[in-house]
């Protein structure tokens, strides 16, 4: 047996019978990750001595494997959230050394849970871009193939669960950031509903965007990692005071009767052919299963781009204004004067993405530019709000792509931001409109063998909505169970 191939749920069935050691399980993880990680790049900071020692707590009976369905079970974070006493790089130079002297609240959550964490997984800096290649550190390859981005820009936490390198990992979407990656990478990525996660101790990007999700092996670990991580925090003032369903209990439940809808403006020119046919497909099971299919129709889609790329920076404009090379962070100390510190500071510590998304949005947010800018994309935001919301008066869920392509070649985008920045198309105007969405895998490529994922989105806390239908089409195809083939 395996046990790094094994599921979140899987793992805790073993260590709550004593099959395994908490120290068995967290050892095998840190020996596939000291053979592999060299070449996929997926942690930037690993923790394994601390998981060891956690690890040794179970297993001398100082802490309690039947305390929670999460105790003991070895997961990754994304380095965008804050650990206390471990570094929080964000994938920049900037802040390279950070140590933070407090957990997040989702970290809190999870170690008070009994979560085991192996270490921080690599990011696009700032969680800014869909490939990975923005990191300042290193750009993780994909699992399936190794010349092909794992998306992102939770890249290094969906690489290391379709890698097998943790049991699950938390990811943070902003503009498809969990989405994206858990689909090139062939595993289950969820958004939450925005205030439905705590944001407190996440190192904000866009802060009416951002939203801290896990991304596992299967649906019934989202629902679990889900459960802790959900809730009220009243350190988080986006944070929303709403009852936490029991994802779990809402799985089993059949979906036939439930009507999804299918967005025709999903299904656009140039989206690859095969992923559109394993997404067709898709939509067929679900039906085979007893669901209701309906077109639906979200008119404001195509201005989704132009809306996101106005609004996230405008918002990472403001919030990276604090890397001033003064505060903590990198600081430039040969400078003659404070401005030239400042210039000098963040031109060395921030990377070209990260200084691109700056300058734009602080060009929309300036005088004389505000109204014909940000205001507008305020308002089309809205727009594609009330489509979400006029679509749900109609159906349960949404089906769609998550992405119009599957994995791209490292370098194949880089040169044109644009393209880059069109990949997230289907999971834009999810963000913008703060709605839940997950990524399921539904198929692979016929010509590259690489997964596709199926997009399932719900009304604003329908969580268990999303979960459900996602878990009953898992329960009714193969391909979480499909694996990467990789060589040491």
């Amino acid at each position: 047996m395996e046990l790094q191939s094994l599921a979140v749920h899987q793992l805790r069935d073993l260590l709550a019978r004593r099959e395994v050691s908490a120290t068995e399980v967290a050892a095998c993880y840190l020996e596939r990750i000291e053979a592999l990680d060299p070449a996929l790049r997926c942690y930037l900071t690993m923790m394994g001595e601390e998981a060891l020692r956690e690890a040794a707590l179970f297993d001398s009976g100082k802490k309690d494997l039947d305390a929670s369905p999460l105790a003991g079970v070895p997961l990754a974070i994304k380095d965008v959230i804050c650990t206390r006493g471990i570094r929080t790089t964000c994938g920049s130079r900037i802040l390279e050394n950070f140590i933070p002297p407090y957990d997040g609240t989702v970290a809190e959550l999870l170690r008070k849970s009994g979560v085991i964490f192996l270490g921080k997984t690599n990011m696009d800096e700032f969680a800014m871009g869909s490939s990975s290649e923005n990191s300042s550190f290193a750009v993780t390859r994909n699992p399936w193939d190794m010349e092909r981005v794992p998306g992102g820009s939770s890249s290094g936490s969906a690489a290391a669960v379709a890698a097998d390198l943790c049991a699950g990992a938390l990811g943070t979407d902003t503009g498809g950031s969990i989405r994206q990656p858990a689909s090139f990478c062939g595993v289950v990525g969820l958004k939450p509903t925005y205030g439905r996660v705590s944001r407190f101790g996440l190192v904000a990007f866009a802060s009416s965007l951002d939203q801290i999700g896990p991304i596992t092996k299967d649906v019934e670990d989202a629902a679990l990692i889900l459960q802790t991580i959900a809730g009220y925090d009243r350190r988080d003032s986006t944070s929303v005071d709403l009852p936490v369903p029991d994802y779990q209990a809402a799985l089993d439940a059949p979906i036939k009767g439930l009507r999804l809808g299918i967005p025709k403006e999903y299904f656009i020119d140039g989206m690859d052919p095969e992923v559109e046919s394993a997404v067709r497909q898709a939509i067929r099971t679900c039906a085979d299963l007893g669901a209701e299919v309906v077109e639906v129709s979200l008119p404001h889609t195509e201005y989704g781009v132009a809306a996101y790329y106005i609004i996230a920076p405008a918002e990472a404009s403001s919030n990276l204004a604090r890397y001033d090379g003064v505060k903590y962070g990198l600081r430039i100390t040969d400078a003659r004067d404070l401005i030239t510190t400042y210039r000098l500071s963040r031109s060395k510590g921030f990377g070209p993405e990260v200084k691109r998304r700056i300058m734009i949005g602080t060009y929309v947010l300036s005088a004389g530019y505000y109204d014909a800018y940000y205001k507008k994309a305020s308002q089309v935001r809205t727009l594609i709000r009330r489509d979400f919301l006029n679509a749900f008066e109609k159906c349960d869920a949404l089906l769609a792509p998550v992405a119009p392509v599957p994995a791209f070649k490292i370098g194949e985008k880089t040169d044109d931001p644009l393209q880059m920045y069109l990949s997230d198309v289907f999971t834009l105007p999810a963000s913008l409109a703060g709605i839940p969405g997950i990524s399921v895998p539904c198929g692979f490529t016929t010509s590259e063998k690489l997964p596709v994922g199926l997009q399932i989105l719900g009304p604003h806390f329908r969580e268990d909505t999303i979960l459900r239908i996602a878990h009953q089409f898992e329960q009714a195809t193969l391909f979480h169970h499909m694996k990467p083939e990789i060589k040491p």
